[in-house]
């Protein structure tokens, strides 16, 4: 291998032993000429350009204190030369004749355009490069990377200093234009992580996107390399750097050309060269890889954003306010933070409730924030406290919010950490076209959808943890259906569910594929089909009202085309089908009353009783008054106003008083006394406070600048008969609000109608709520169509679609 070093003698003007020592560098493989690893080659390749560089410019006298030098910029400056990327140079002068300059820069260009070599040039004083920069801002992101080669090592250095220095002086009113610049990128890129032939370069998650960070940390606004925390999946940011110049070299030496794009042909034999694998391994890491670089720059630009210097007026302003979102959990600068009396290391349901802030309000979490958590927060014991599984369910219940918020805590090795197995379908490819995502990606999707279609369901938590789930047996030996039940068994054990509701879980991940596949593949009319379906699902109405819904969701997040209106009308009609054979679903009922409450409702008067729940954060709440009109919502109000949120509740009544037991958490801190609460019922009884105003200003206050006031689910408002004439059930299934059950018990007053019995239930940010009414003698359509739509009024609801809006429901 000696003789390619010798190259740029005075001999040869041209370069081309230049090109021949490149030629037998990539050519390696031969005993006397090993194969060189893609980082080696590009080691090789940038001393091979700088040794001949050097000689050439020994040989036309560019030497220390000849006022001229060459700068590398592009892969030479950075040192990442790739087999066949531009010679980026730039010859400088100062105060040397135009005669003697144009001779030099001929001499220099003109053997490597003769050796055929690409070649980007220019010749410029200090003053004219730094003015480039200064007007141009992709002249300016090339010479952040500017490195000295040969000749005045003083005038490289004038340059360096002076581009750096008008990047950071300038940097506040170049930033817009620095990220729009990034978003067209990416805008004509698209995504590495989800392309089947991705763009390396210039893609979202790609090298432009790393030499994106190295510009903001040269203006001082952020960290080149933030930390990811110590479990974050592949190597973090500087390996997933590696990763794509490895692949990037390799597809150079495949293609034998300069390309950025990796076509699906090449990707079997570029795995194999770096050791990876086949196509489908070289896509799981470039995801990896992409996805970290992604989640970094989003990172750095937030960071960026919050770093830059403030002129004027702007900086007058006051430091931006702490606003509470969760127990430990605030708002701070755009982000969601710990709070200053968060302890991490005593509180290991907080990761859970830092993601669930940050989904519902679609604020990002911060990285020193994540950082904390993954360093400080211990393991959640086993099983989970209910705290925790229902911060989880109002993560999964937060729409697209819980994309963004699951991919921050899986770039930081959180959500690992929460869901070992996890790591199986992270970055996992699809095996078919079809699929638009990664398998990690299309279980997220697949639960963004579902949060959707959550009221369709009366149980929206278990249709959350098995949209989640559904696909978590891939990427493992077997049937990933048999393989991901008995995954989903281990894991709803973990989370603390019932044991009823383990096997529905299990059940659901086990037969996710069932209605989809039966109704696209059999006959529908034969009545063995309709009977393998129930026999397959045990005749349990629950978990075919939850199959076909998930089956919607699953096929949305697959990919453009996959639900239509003849799958949904196939899987429609099996349905029904299955339903009549299974002949309905149970009523609602009422929970009975315990003795002890029962005489304290028959000794009269008013009492509110607090006691500690079953979980860290919860409480139970037992009011016991005259049962007037409208005490149910003065109650539930009076609870929404000291931030007690209303888990679940039982409406009853003994004689003339009504006895009222709501499970609660408090939003922050400790739950107030018993005695507050009894004397602010009295009030609130008698008129003296204005509770719709007073939780519509709550509500306000709580939505701030963050959460949409929109709901991720149309309401839905179900009706079923009784034993009794005059009386009707009504269960609605809708998302929650501030003072949800209060508002929905005002507006049934204000239609006359009283509320024999209730039951109330919060499923993350989801509630399934029945009533039982006295309707009296004018039920009738135009009656419950009057109730209907006072409650309709008050229920969150989607926000109206643009016409460009994606449709998540057919």
């Amino acid at each position: 291998m000696d003789g390619w070093w010798v190259v740029g003698s005075s001999q040869n003007n041209a370069a081309s032993d230049l090109v021949r020592a490149r030629t037998q560098l990539l050519d390696g493989g031969q005993p006397r000429n090993p194969r060189l690893d893609a980082e080696s080659l590009r080691q090789a390749l940038v001393d091979l350009y700088e040794l001949w560089l050097t000689s050439k410019g020994h040989e036309l006298g560019i030497t220390a204190d000849s006022g001229l030098a060459v700068i590398a910029v592009g892969g030479l400056g950075r040192r990442e030369m790739l087999p066949y990327s531009d010679l980026d140079l730039v010859l400088l002068h100062d105060d040397v004749d135009p005669a003697r300059v144009a001779e030099v820069a001929d001499q220099l260009w003109y053997p490597l355009w003769d050796a055929h070599i690409k070649l980007d040039h220019s010749v410029r004083t200090v003053a004219q490069a730094v003015r480039v920069a200064s007007e141009d801002m992709i002249a300016a992101l090339g010479m952040l990377e500017a490195r000295h080669i040969v000749g005045d090592y003083e005038l490289s250095n004038l340059l360096i200093g002076g581009v750096r220095r008008e990047w950071r002086t300038g940097i506040r009113s170049r930033f817009d234009d620095l990220i729009a610049q990034a978003e067209a990128r990416w805008q004509r890129s698209g995504e590495i992580a989800h392309r089947a032939e991705p763009d390396l370069k210039n893609g979202r998650g790609g090298l432009r996107d790393i030499q994106l960070l190295d510009a903001l940390a040269i203006a001082q606004l952020t960290d080149a390399m933030p930390g990811l925390g110590p479990d974050v999946p592949g190597g973090g940011l500087k390996q997933a750097h590696r990763r794509l110049l490895d692949v990037r070299t390799e597809l150079h030496r495949v293609a034998g050309r300069a390309r950025d794009q990796l076509r699906a042909q090449d990707a079997d034999e570029i795995g194999g060269a770096l050791r990876i694998g086949d196509r489908f391994d070289l896509a799981r890491t470039l995801s990896d890889s992409a996805r970290t670089v992604s989640y970094s720059v989003d990172v750095g630009l937030r960071t960026a954003a919050n770093a830059l210097p403030r002129r004027g007026l702007a900086r007058l302003r006051r430091m931006p306010v702490r606003r509470p979102l969760d127990e430990g959990v605030v708002e701070h600068g755009g982000e969601v933070v710990l709070a200053r009396d968060a302890r991490p290391q005593r509180d290991p349901g907080l990761i859970l409730r830092v993601a669930a802030a940050s989904a519902q309000t679609g604020l990002p979490m911060s990285a020193t924030t994540l950082n904390r958590l993954s360093e400080d927060a211990p393991e959640l014991r086993e099983p989970w406290p209910k705290d925790a599984l229902n911060d989880l369910l109002v993560l999964l219940g937060a729409g697209r919010g819980t994309i963004d918020a699951i991919e921050a805590l899986d770039r930081t090795g959180l959500w690992g950490r929460l869901l070992p197995e996890w790591g199986a379908v992270r970055d996992l490819p699809p095996r078919d076209a079809m699929h638009t995502w990664t398998v990690d990606r299309h279980l997220m999707e697949t639960v963004a959808y579902a949060s959707a279609l959550s009221t369709r369901v009366a149980r929206p938590d278990l249709l959350a943890l098995g949209a989640l789930l559904h696909d978590i047996g891939k990427g493992r030996a077997g049937d990933h259906s048999v393989v991901g039940a008995e995954l989903a068994t281990h894991i709803g054990r973990r989370l603390g569910l019932w044991p009823s509701d383990v096997r529905t879980l299990s059940a659901i991940v086990r037969h996710h594929l069932l209605l989809p596949e039966t109704a696209t593949r059999r006959d529908l009319a034969d009545p063995d089909t309709v009977q393998f379906v129930v026999d397959m699902l045990g005749g349990d109405p629950q978990l075919l009202e939850l199959l076909h819904t998930l089956a919607e969701a699953d096929s949305l997040a697959t990919g453009p085309g996959v639900w239509g209106d003849w799958k949904a009308s196939l899987i429609r009609d099996l349905v029904r089908r299955c339903r009549v054979v299974m002949a309905g679903d149970q009523l609602p009922t009422p929970a009975p009353i315990e003795p002890d409450l029962v005489a304290k409702a028959k000794a009269g008067g008013v009492h509110v009783d607090l006691r500690p729940g079953e979980g860290k954060h919860t409480h139970t709440v037992t009011v016991i008054a005259p049962d007037t009109p409208g005490l149910l919502s003065d109650a539930a109000g009076v609870l929404a106003l000291h931030s007690l949120r209303v888990l679940s509740a039982a409406l009853g009544s003994e004689g003339e008083s009504a006895i009222n037991t709501f499970v609660v958490s408090p939003k922050f801190g400790d739950p107030p006394d018993p005695g507050l609460l009894r004397q602010e019922l009295i009030r609130a009884i008698a008129g003296d406070l204005d509770l719709p105003a007073l939780l519509a200003k709550r509500e306000r206050d709580a939505i701030g600048a963050g959460p949409s006031p929109y709901a991720q689910a149309q309401p839905r408002v179900i009706w079923s008969a009784t034993a009794t004439p005059g009386q009707a059930i009504l269960e609605l299934r809708a998302e929650d609000r501030i003072g949800l059950l209060s508002r929905l018990a005002a507006a049934l007053e204000e239609c006359g109608v009283d509320v024999r019995w209730a039951k109330v239930v919060t499923m993350g940010s989801a509630v399934v709520d029945a009533f039982c009414l006295e309707l009296g003698a004018d039920d009738g359509p135009e009656r419950r169509e009057a109730v209907e739509k006072a409650i309709l009024d008050v229920v969150p609801r989607p926000a109206p679609k643009k016409p460009d809006d994606a449709s998540l429901s057919n």
